[in-house]
């Protein structure tokens, strides 16, 4: 009876104990974190939040009094209303175009830089040099350096050649808008898609050529399918930005010509026609479609980061 009724063991009281002082010692590591997640909270949360409130009124900045509760009637404005339809099919228009030439540039300059040649890492460091340019800046240079229609680059060369001068940006304002922004994100592309063909299995790679396969057959069998992870993530990642862009069609077109995209609109809308309530549910929805588009990419890192692992 006594051997049965013994207190237990003092390495159980301490394995009970355990979990408490595990989930203190968690607190601890995480303490310093905390003033950057209530700064982030404050700065990106409460104003979405605020945000979404407004976009239920009906609020002109112009006669704050005669402001009033309208339920969904903001974003049934934003869907039936033909300008802002149209802005959404620009939009989807500008970032599908983009991401698509942007993906095959970048795999081609990927490719490129693949392989071992004099002077690669200046080439590289060029290639990259338009992606580090400030957005607006790059707009600002492909407006007045290349499209001017007096003294740009482009009809300078047309020029030298006795080619025609016309002006781009009103001749084809949403191919300008494109071109712009392919230049910028061409570079992003190849960076993703580089990671992408330096991660292959070079032994497969070597036991493909010496079983004789031909250089395309090795792209298409080995190379493509092994990048399609990197092509599904460089298209996602860049959707989200393209699909927000403000800059170049700020500065190139004034959204004029049939290229205001839909967050040009919402910029139209709160400050030109100071309607708080429609831009807001036009903000509102241009959130939720890059909430969606990010849970996939997210979805596409995890599992290159499981491949990866399982790799290893």
């Amino acid at each position: 009876m006594t051997a049965t009724t013994m207190a237990p063991p003092a390495t159980e009281t301490v394995r009970t104990a355990d979990p408490s002082k595990a989930r203190l010692r968690a607190w601890a590591t995480r303490a310093p974190l905390l003033p950057a997640l209530i700064f982030m909270i404050v700065v990106t949360q409460l104003p979405f939040v605020a945000t979404v409130v407004i976009s239920f009124f009906d609020w002109n900045s112009l006669y704050p009094k005669a402001r009033h509760f309208t339920g969904v009637d903001n974003y049934k404005d934003v869907l039936t209303d033909a300008d802002l339809r149209h802005s959404v099919w620009t939009t989807v228009l500008l970032t599908v175009t983009v991401v698509l030439v942007s993906l095959v540039l970048g795999l081609l300059l990927a490719l490129l830089l693949d392989r071992r040649f004099k002077g690669r890492g200046v080439v590289r460091t060029l290639l990259i040099a338009p992606f580090l340019v400030v957005p607006v800046a790059a707009a600002l240079l492909w407006k007045h350096v290349l499209y001017n229609p007096e003294y740009g680059l482009l009809n300078g060369l047309l020029h030298y050649v006795g080619g025609p001068q016309p002006d781009w940006i009103s001749n084809t304002p949403l191919l300008a808008v494109e071109a712009s922004l392919v230049w910028q994100w061409t570079p992003f592309m190849m960076l993703i898609l580089l990671a992408g063909l330096q991660s292959r299995d070079q032994q497969q790679m070597e036991a493909a050529r010496v079983d004789g396969a031909s250089d395309w057959q090795i792209f298409r069998y080995l190379t493509f399918p092994h990048l399609r992870r990197y092509l599904e993530l460089g298209a996602l990642l860049g959707s989200i930005y393209i699909v927000q862009n403000f800059d170049a069609v700020f500065t190139i077109t004034s959204g004029g010509l049939g290229t205001a995209n839909l967050p040009y609109t919402v910029y139209q809308s709160f400050y030109q026609a100071h309607e708080n309530g429609l831009a807001s549910a036009a903000g509102v929805l241009v959130v939720i479609g890059s909430i969606i588009i990010a849970t996939f990419a997210l979805r596409v890192v995890s599992s290159l980061f499981r491949e990866e692992v399982g790799r290893a």
